[in-house]
């Protein structure tokens, strides 16, 4: 029995795939939950041409976000935070630091998105973070943290 996932099924398939299943799995499970479609060949048209809109969609989505990922590369910036002796911090620098950085820079970048390798940083320095801006467009962001002895 070929059906199309509404859904997706562990262990089976994604949203939009054709899957072949044995009857019983697809008559009793699959399509009673709503998890998927019969797939006629009018169902397999309408499943073609929405794949192609959203994969028309998508490209425009994906060159926004590789324009913003270039516009991040550009960008310097310097984070700072009160210090010790030495190059070490009193507390650290997390994620959300870097956001609000990247928001004074006018760059609107959620926390969930930012990934500082290492975890929090503890001591001044230049470090790397990964800012996944789409599925498809993940950047190394490099910023500075600098001491501000008072």
């Amino acid at each position: 029995m070929e059906l199309i996932l509404k859904q997706d099924v562990q262990n089976l398939g994604f949203k939009d795939d054709v899957v072949d299943v044995k009857n019983g799995f697809g008559r009793n499970f699959l399509i009673p939950q709503g998890l998927a479609a019969m797939a006629t060949p009018s169902a397999k048209k309408v499943l073609a041409e929405n794949l192609r809109q959203k994969a028309h969609k998508e490209e425009k989505v994906v060159a926004g976000a590789k324009k913003i990922a270039e516009a991040l590369k550009q960008l310097e910036v310097k984070i700072t935070a009160k210090t010790g002796g030495g190059d070490k911090l009193f507390g650290s620098v997390t994620n959300m630091d870097v956001t609000d950085s990247l928001k004074k820079e006018g760059h609107e970048i959620d926390k969930k998105f930012i990934s500082i390798r290492g975890g929090s940083i503890k001591r001044t320095g230049t470090y790397v973070a990964s800012i996944r801006l789409h599925r498809a467009v993940i950047v190394d962001f490099s910023f500075e943290v600098v001491g501000d002895k008072k």
